[in-house]
């Protein structure tokens, strides 16, 4: 973009905002001032935009003169003052950011009036500029536990060392559930998707890291991104890596609809290597147990169901389906004990598996009372893991 257009948009953004913020009831907003001094910050993102644009926490931090945490208390307005004009008490609970202007202050006076309910016991985040001696309370974020303090403590602590490092710490905070934490460790995550990507390509990373580094590029990457891991998935050096179910679950998390049609045709195809298809497998689990979100259940069972008739991998397919608790396959997988490709212990011990955990299908009572009176001593042993398996 044109920088003067660029820096024309933004000024007219602040503008927008700011005749905004002065509409607002301060119930709506914590501090009048905060969306334009992030603008003039520029860490305001596009407010139209699905994405978690902005800087992160570390950042606004690195930015801010002090940063408090702890709990508002006894809000009063200014009768003479401007619409919103008053006062609010913040009892400190922990010093993010220490700067003189505290001293060993325990309760401070910000020069904003906040509403508060009665019992409200909401716990804030406060970023606080100090200019020529005065306060100037920029943005408060409410929060619901005092999580974060340790999550920006350690935050703090990582961010001049390596990006492995960095990316380490932030990883156990990606399914925090707190909204604001989770954001900004995934938001740590995207600044680093570079960084992933450059590992991927490089020949000298270990192959096992590459699952990981695929699924990292697939929750934070772009839609180029999603070209690099097809173009690795065909690479012939890279097959036979064991990092093949993470790129896979990534380029499907970047473009689902190839993505998923790729796994299916690999899924499909019984020329495939073993390994491939074995892979293909594994991302089906992560999307089944851990985003569903992104491929439909009953699309799972039906590719699933494509390994059925390949005997190198169908116990493996059949067990997945029995763990989902897939009965209504319950027809396509008897069948199977009927092909003389199947007829190998293996996979007659996953059929009879199947069978056990779908009692309420004639089909299969009638195929385990068969088992049993033609090898009672096997069912018996059968029934007998599965139990210990389901405790």
């Amino acid at each position: 973009m044109n920088p003067l257009r660029h820096r024309s948009f933004v000024s007219l953004l602040a503008l927008l905002v700011a005749a905004w913020a002065t509409l607002l009831a301060p119930a709506q907003s914590l501090f009048r001032t905060e969306m334009f001094n992030r603008v003039a910050r520029g860490s305001l993102g596009c407010p139209f935009c699905s994405d978690l644009g902005g800087q992160t926490l570390t950042g606004d931090v690195n930015q801010a003169s002090m940063v408090l945490f702890g709990t508002l208390a006894n809000p009063r307005l200014d009768p003479g003052g401007d619409f919103g004009a008053g006062q609010t008490d913040l009892n400190i609970a922990a010093v993010i950011k220490k700067h003189d202007f505290l001293g060993d202050k325990k309760v401070i006076t910000l020069p904003r009036y906040v509403p508060l309910n009665k019992d409200d016991t909401s716990r804030w985040l406060v970023f606080c500029d100090v200019f020529k001696g005065k306060l100037d309370p920029y943005r408060g974020i409410p929060v619901k536990s005092d999580d974060i303090v340790k999550y920006l403590t350690g935050a703090l602590v990582v961010k001049d060392k390596d990006t492995p490092a960095r990316l380490r710490f932030f990883f156990d905070w990606l399914d925090h559930p707190e909204t604001e934490i989770a954001n900004d460790a995934y938001k740590e995550f995207a600044k680093a998707d570079y960084k992933i990507a450059k590992w991927l390509q490089d020949p000298d990373t270990p192959a096992f890291r590459l699952g990981l580094y695929g699924s990292m590029l697939g929750h934070s990457g772009r839609s180029e991104h999603a070209d690099l891991l097809r173009k690795l998935l065909e690479d012939p050096q890279k097959r036979v890596s064991s990092g093949l179910d993470g790129m896979l679950a990534g380029y499907t998390l970047l473009k689902p609809k190839e993505g998923w049609e790729y796994i299916r045709s690999i899924l499909g195809n019984p020329n495939k290597e073993f390994l491939l298809r074995y892979a293909a497998l594994r991302s089906v689990r992560f999307f089944w147990e851990t985003r569903p979100d992104v491929v439909k259940k009953d699309e799972m069972v039906d590719a699933v169901c494509l390994l059925l008739d390949q005997s190198d991998v169908a116990d493996l397919a059949i067990e997945d389906l029995r763990k989902w608790k897939q009965c209504q396959v319950v027809d396509r997988v008897l069948a199977l004990n009927q092909k003389s490709s199947h007829d190998v212990p293996i996979i007659r011990r996953a059929i009879l598996r199947f069978a056990l955990w779908c009692p309420d299908s004639e089909k299969g009572k009638q195929f385990v009372a068969e088992k049993r009176k033609k090898d009672p001593e096997w069912v018996k042993d059968v029934e007998e893991l599965l139990k210990l398996e389901t405790r």
